[in-house]
């Protein structure tokens, strides 16, 4: 097989960057390529550093750049190196720009500026650190999701992948040996939602997660009985509840936080009802 150089170069984060690659990436079965990431490229004395590393390593290279001055350079250093090089952006902004009807704003990093959305994302993350397995319970009320789920059963990864996206996200275990607080079966403003997982895999789970403490695994926690036991708990709680449920056995924590999005985005959507035709939320 033969190995990729593939060169990252942003004039901002290169976050954005980094996640179409993977993306794409993710469409190949184990592919042997070596990153170089080029972040904050804002000058043409920067950009002139870095030629000489793609000139060692070459390969493909992947840009964000909106300066003319300073993607016309890349684009003749690529020439003269012979390497391609793709502008991942450009095909949808251009497509923006016809349909909106205006020209995009050639701004380095526009979409990482310290504006609303990015006080509420740095909130959403300081409220679910907070709230994290049960804790403060007091303070529901406030959260966009709460979520409840047994032990191991990917709530806090989960929530803060969630809180990174601008939703504040509560959690708590469900234990049959104590109830929750009764707060959870009143809430107005969140929507909760119950995780639960193949009970297999969750033992699998939890007995990783005792050999990387180094504890023993004869303990009910991965008995398999016990664990069942606990899953069909929840999951009668979650339907007592009317509680919408994901089964995160074969979800990564992206793809059950875009579904935990969509209800959240469902739920708030307006709807006419059929008397007075007046939209109200779901």
């Amino acid at each position: 097989m033969n190995r990729l150089n593939l060169h990252l170069v942003s004039d901002s984060t290169g976050e954005t960057l980094e996640m179409i690659a993977k993306a794409a990436l993710a469409q190949f079965d184990n592919p042997s390529v070596s990153r170089y990431f080029w972040p904050m490229v804002r000058s043409r004395q920067h950009l002139d550093r870095i030629v000489s590393d793609l000139a060692s390593n070459p390969g493909l290279v992947l840009y964000t750049l909106v300066n003319p001055e300073t993607r016309n350079r890349l684009e003749e250093h690529c020439r003269q190196l012979g390497l391609p090089a793709v502008p991942v952006l450009d095909q949808v902004t251009a497509a923006l720009e016809a349909q909106l009807g205006q020209e995009a704003h050639g701004r380095p990093g526009r979409q990482h500026t310290m504006d609303a959305d990015y006080f509420r994302r740095v909130d959403a993350i300081q409220y679910t650190i907070a709230h994290d397995d049960g804790v403060a319970w007091e303070d529901w009320e406030e959260a966009d999701v709460v979520l409840a789920g047994v032990s191991r059963s990917s709530k806090t990864p989960t929530s803060i992948y969630l809180a990174n996206r601008g939703y504040k996200v509560a959690n708590i275990p469900i234990v049959v040996e104590s109830p929750p607080p009764p707060a959870l079966f009143g809430l107005r403003n969140p929507i909760v939602i119950g995780l639960t997982t193949a009970p297999e895999r969750l033992v699998q789970i939890r007995r990783n997660r005792l050999l990387s403490l180094n504890e023993g695994t004869q303990t009910s926690y991965v008995d398999n009985d016990r664990v069942k036991a606990e899953l069909h708990f929840a999951r009668r709680m979650f339907a007592d509840n009317g509680w919408p449920v994901i089964d995160v056995t074969r979800r990564s924590i992206e793809e059950s936080a875009a579904a935990i999005i969509r209800l959240v985005q469902d739920r708030r959507r307006p709807v006419k009802t059929a008397d007075d035709g007046v939209a109200k939320p779901i």
